[in-house]
């Protein structure tokens, strides 16, 4: 029955372009209309990463709550953390629609949307009603027409700091022309000494974990100039990845041609390649949340297995529903009780070699 009205509710929503369809659920979400699945705390699940200390691994990446607006019900769909953004110092109304493409038989998206948002002010003014409690990460970036982007990342740091339980720079994103620039080696070194200087000066009680999301069209040398950057400062992760420009192997050909990045279903073995071959560069100690094209309880476990202490999806939801990360959850749980684990994380890196050793 479920799923029946998950099929409903999903072709009632593909009627509409699918800006318009991601807003609806927004005002889904606003007004208690979109189904709570509360999951059974499993201490099997619960996962301390960076000093926090999340109730399951499975999150929401950036990208669908961009201005703060939804996420204490975002958590209540089952969700053990949710990240707001990306967020910007001014609002900015992003590229020119359309910009969001559905690839439905590759359950895949292509967006340009262009970091649109409401701008720092609006999502703080947010938070500021959000619980103290609530684990909510804030994704930052930087103004398209930006004179200094390092800048724009140390007022996001300094404006949330406060209200952020961990932040994110989002320097990936294809979708804003020159951010990917910013993961070459002598421009990422600047920007994680700014950022993180500007973490520690803001701290009052502890530091606030600071993530840093990449792309998964790196080369073997980006990745290691990137992983030589993370150790060589106090970053608390990465997040590995954001969406890519490649269109290997996709059945709608028509779409598929639409400039942006590809997130979804197809994302998935590329995102694990990249991500085991992170997890082999940086060693075992510095967290790794794994994201891109998770859409079921196993293909979250394989990114643990490839290397990941959390796990986030997004795009799969477009095709799944708000259900989804209930299941998946009790799916690891399941998983646990199968193979007699005491903590999920007994099966990390458990197939690192494996996903690193294959081919893109």
């Amino acid at each position: 029955m479920n799923r029946f009205i998950d099929r409903m509710g999903r072709r009632a929503l593909f009627r509409f372009d699918p800006e318009t369809a991601h807003g609806l659920s927004i005002a889904a979400l606003k007004t208690g209309l979109a189904p709570a699945k509360p999951t059974r705390a499993d201490p099997r699940l619960r996962q301390t990463v960076a000093g926090i200390s999340f109730p399951n691994p499975l999150g929401l990446a950036a990208g669908y709550d961009k201005n703060a607006e939804v996420p204490e019900a975002i958590l209540k769909l089952g969700f053990g953390f949710t990240e707001v953004g990306t967020l910007t110092p001014r609002p900015q109304a992003g590229n020119d629609k359309p910009r969001i493409f559905r690839l439905k038989a590759d359950e895949a998206v292509i967006n340009r949307l262009g970091f649109n948002n409401d701008g720092h002010d609006a999502a703080l003014a947010r938070l500021a009603q959000c619980r103290r409690d609530a684990l909510i990460g804030v994704n930052i970036g930087a103004n398209k027409d930006s004179a200094d982007r390092i800048a724009d990342y140390v007022q996001g740091i300094r404006r949330f700091s406060g209200l952020a339980r961990y932040f994110t720079v989002n320097i990936s994103s294809p979708n804003t022309p020159g951010l990917r620039d910013l993961q070459a080696r002598e421009s990422l070194a600047a920007l994680l000494k700014a950022v993180l200087a500007a973490r520690d000066e803001v701290a009052v009680e502890a530091r606030v974990p600071v993530f840093l999301k990449i792309a998964p069209d790196l080369s073997e040398e980006g990745m290691d100039d990137i992983a030589a950057e993370a150790l060589a400062h106090p970053l608390d992760g990465l997040i590995v990845s954001n969406t890519t420009l490649a269109r290997d192997g996709l059945s709608d050909t028509r779409q598929a041609q639409e400039a942006g990045g590809l997130s979804g279903k197809p994302l998935f073995r590329r995102s694990t390649i990249m991500l085991a071959r992170m997890r082999q560069r940086v060693g075992p100690s510095l967290p790794i949340i794994g994201v891109g094209g998770v859409n079921s309880g196993e293909t979250a476990a394989e990114k643990i297995r490839a290397g990941a202490d959390l796990v986030q999806l997004y795009s799969c939801m477009v095709y799944h529903g708000p259900r989804l990360p209930g299941l998946i959850v009790s799916h690891l749980s399941h998983l646990c009780a199968r193979e007699q684990l005491f903590s999920i994380r007994d099966i990390r890196d458990s197939r690192t070699d494996f996903w690193a050793a294959e081919k893109l």
